[in-house]
Formats: C-alpha cells, structure tokens, sequence
C-alpha cells in the first residue's frame, strides 16, 4: 500500500451580490483615501502632524516611518493579487489605528471632542469592514492535503 500526498488549492467559481462588492469598493476606497492623506500628510509633515506626533511624546521622525508604512500598506490592499500580503497589510493598518488612539489616551491628548481617539478607531472600523467585505479573489486560500491509499 502506498500513500500519495498531495496539496492542491481549492477555488470555487463565486457569486456575489452586487450590492456587497459595491460596499466593499466603497469602504476599501474610502479608506485608501484616509490613509493615504494621512500618510502624504505624515511624509510632508502638513496640517497638525508635527504637534500630533510631538505632543504625545514620539521624536519627530516617526512621521516618515509612519507615512511610508501607511502608503505601503494602501498599495499592497488596492493592488490585484498578493493575497498574503493584502493580510498583513490589513493587520498592520489595523495595529497602526489602534496604536494611535491608544497613544493619544495614554499622553491624555483627545483632541476637540475626542477627535485624536475617534479618527483611529474609525479608520481601523473601516479597515475592518474592509477586510470582511473583501472578494474571494483577496482572500487567501487554505490548503488542502488530500491522503489517498492505492490498492497493493
């Protein structure tokens, strides 16, 4: 008796609504959007940058650090293809969020109404609804181990 192993990943042909792939383009847009000024806004060192990041604490080159990560990860979730990096990207735009708000409430800085706390949130929100909305053609596949036994 022997036993093959073999890997294979399985794709099954999907059907979607529209309605959900138009919900996921226009919250993956509406986020590329945000994130990509923020990031632009970071590399630049435009608008209230420089006193966000200083005013809790962080040295002044974190904006580039900051930037450039963000706009990386919007190329790697807007690009076709790539689906284990679209994964880190998600998880590291989400990580970025939530370490922002949590930065600005530990430095007791919340902004006009809590702005500097609710801004990250919202845009990691965003980058969750994404990250659920997203077509199978993003996601990435598990592979399967099909065991088979031939006859001796």
């Amino acid at each position: 008796m022997s036993t093959i192993i073999s890997m294979e990943t399985t794709a099954k042909a999907e059907t979607r609504h529209r309605g959900k792939t138009i919900a996921y383009w226009t919250v993956t847009l509406l986020l590329a959007i945000s994130i990509t000024l923020s990031g632009i806004g970071q590399l630049m060192r435009l608008g209230g940058n420089v006193d966000l990041v200083t005013g809790i604490g962080f040295p002044l080159y974190v904006t580039h650090i900051l930037g450039t990560w963000k706009l990386l990860g919007v190329i790697a979730i807007i690009v076709p293809g790539f689906p284990r990096l679209k994964e880190w990207a998600y998880a590291s735009i989400f990580f970025l969020m939530t370490g922002a708000a949590l930065s600005h409430v530990f430095a007791g800085d919340y902004g006009d109404s809590g702005f500097h706390f609710i801004l990250p949130l919202f845009y990691a929100a965003l980058n969750i609804a994404s990250w659920a909305l997203r077509p199978k053609s993003r996601k990435m596949y598990q592979e399967v181990v099909k065991l088979s036994v031939a006859p001796s």
